[in-house]
């Protein structure tokens, strides 16, 4: 999964030299934390549909940040996902290992000097933990942005849907399009397969009420419409985010962190 820009820019934590990484440092540099993990995703797509998607949008953005030092760091490929365990090729840790990752790879980051952390979450299961572990570190007055990709687009992603009603699904219609942009060797369509999405509640209710996942309930592990997508639709999407990412490096870039004493406390 380790890609560069295409540039050749040298923008991933693990390839930086000393005085590299000092300058970004001093440069107000903001890092991307890509958090995904490695799960079955249908018959048709990789393992490592959740963290290749943040990975490289981290990478582009980066590329494309030519007036903002952008740091890459070294991906966290292992998330919460004990829902998938039921189908080969699934590695989760435990929910409060995961926070813990988060929350020494952030404090980690923040020690070197690095005051501008996003975490760039791909995977669903991820979602509410990854925003816990950005909770947890603001009670040290660590500061973290939780994002998950999809939600950079929401609007675009509900007009853009032929099936999918705007939901990113799991190896339906748009995580197969942003694979078939970026990696089409590693997708076989051949083998894709729809199943039908099972919900407890009608679908007005499941907007708001619903329990979480004990096993993924689909025959072949799929949610969404993988026959509808294409490259061209992955690429879209893949260009939107990777804009709206870029634009909030720089926005991160130009702003300071909030300070839990900001405007006094009596509390340590």
């Amino acid at each position: 999964m380790l890609i560069r820009p295409t540039s050749g820019k040298k923008v991933l934590w693990q390839e930086m030299l000393r005085h590299e990484l000092l300058a970004a440092m001093e440069h107000r540099g903001v890092v991307i934390v890509p958090v995904g993990s490695v799960e079955q995703h249908g018959p048709h797509c990789p393992q490592d549909v959740d963290i290749s998607i943040p990975y490289h949008l981290a990478i582009r953005a980066a590329e494309l940040c030519d007036d903002v030092p952008v740091v890459v760091a070294p991906p966290q490929m292992y998330g919460f996902t004990h829902y998938n365990m039921g189908e080969i090729g699934t590695i989760t840790l435990g929910l409060e290992v995961f926070i813990a990752v988060l929350c020494d790879i952030s404090r980690s980051i923040w020690a070197n000097g690095f005051h501008r952390i996003i975490l760039l979450n791909g995977h669903g299961g991820n979602q509410a933990p990854t925003w816990a572990a950005s909770v947890k570190l603001a009670e040290d007055d660590i500061w973290a942005l939780a994002i998950t990709y999809w939600t950079m687009a929401t609007p675009e992603l509900l007009a853009w849907s032929e099936a999918d009603g705007g939901s990113i699904g799991h190896g339906g219609e748009w995580e197969t399009s942003l694979q078939l942009y970026l990696r089409p060797n590693l997708v076989e369509m051949n083998r894709a397969v729809k199943d039908e999405w099972r919900r407890h509640f009608s679908p007005a209710v499941q907007e708001y009420a619903g329990f979480p996942e004990r096993r993924r309930e689909m025959a072949n592990g799929v949610m969404g419409d993988p026959f509808v997508a294409s490259a061209e639709k992955g690429e879209r999407l893949f260009n939107l985010l990777s804009e709206r990412l870029v634009a909030l490096c720089r926005e991160y870039h130009a702003a300071d962190p909030p300070r839990y004493r900001e405007f006094g406390s009596h509390c340590p």
